[in-house]
């Protein structure tokens, strides 16, 4: 069952969910790494960091979330499962407190919550579009793409490094102000959303171990 129409004020936290599971995806997929004893790895820095992110092809990781809202007098705590299969299916599956599915699939978004369906051409929502096509730009390690979108701002090192991507259009800007990722080399620990209203949320994430 699809729905007709689709309100942005309705889901805005809704929207925001799917920029962390697209920001979450890459990190959660199992790979490899590749190591030579006598080679001198380059410095760590954005385009290390970018063909890293780029790398991932697939994977899945546990998440708990945590978001502080003014309509809600207590933290809003959920938990599940991410996946992400290149180049551009990722889901985002709540178990608890109240099962949901977030699916983004091409250029199409699906929200799936008591036993209603929703789904939306991202083409008709421009802000929502430059969300996802921006962190869709990270997971492929494209850094033009990206910061056609986004400041983009590396702290740290490859053990301990911190992403802030703060949006450049003034639109975007009325409904996210940063989102800030931090992880260690090609795992991503955790991811925060501030909104331009104030409210913010917090996922950190357990990744599968790799095979």
């Amino acid at each position: 069952m699809t729905a007709a129409r689709f309100s942005p004020r309705l889901h805005r936290l809704q929207i925001a969910a799917v920029v962390m599971t697209l920001a979450c995806a890459p990190f959660a997929a199992q790979t490899a790494r590749a190591a030579t004893a006598d080679a001198t790895p380059p410095a760590w820095n954005l385009d290390r960091l970018m063909s890293t992110l780029g790398h991932k092809q697939s994977g899945r990781a546990r998440f708990t979330e945590t978001k502080y809202l003014s309509i809600a007098t207590a933290p809003v705590k959920s938990s599940g499962e991410l996946v992400f299969v290149a180049p551009d299916h990722l889901e985002k599956r709540t178990i608890e407190p109240k099962p949901e599915d977030l699916v983004v699939d091409g250029d199409k978004l699906t929200i799936a919550r008591n036993d209603h369906k929703y789904t939306l051409a991202l083409a008709q929502y421009p802000e929502l579009a430059a969300f996802i096509e921006s962190i869709r730009a990270t997971l492929s390690g494209n850094r033009f793409a990206l910061e056609q979108y986004y400041k983009v701002q590396l702290a740290g090192s490859g053990d301990d490094w911190t992403l802030t991507l703060t949006p450049t259009d003034s639109r975007m800007r009325k409904q996210i102000s940063t989102i800030t990722l931090s992880g260690t080399r090609d795992l991503l620990h955790s991811v925060a959303i501030q909104q331009a209203d104030g409210d913010h949320s917090l996922m950190q994430l357990q990744n599968d171990a790799a095979n």
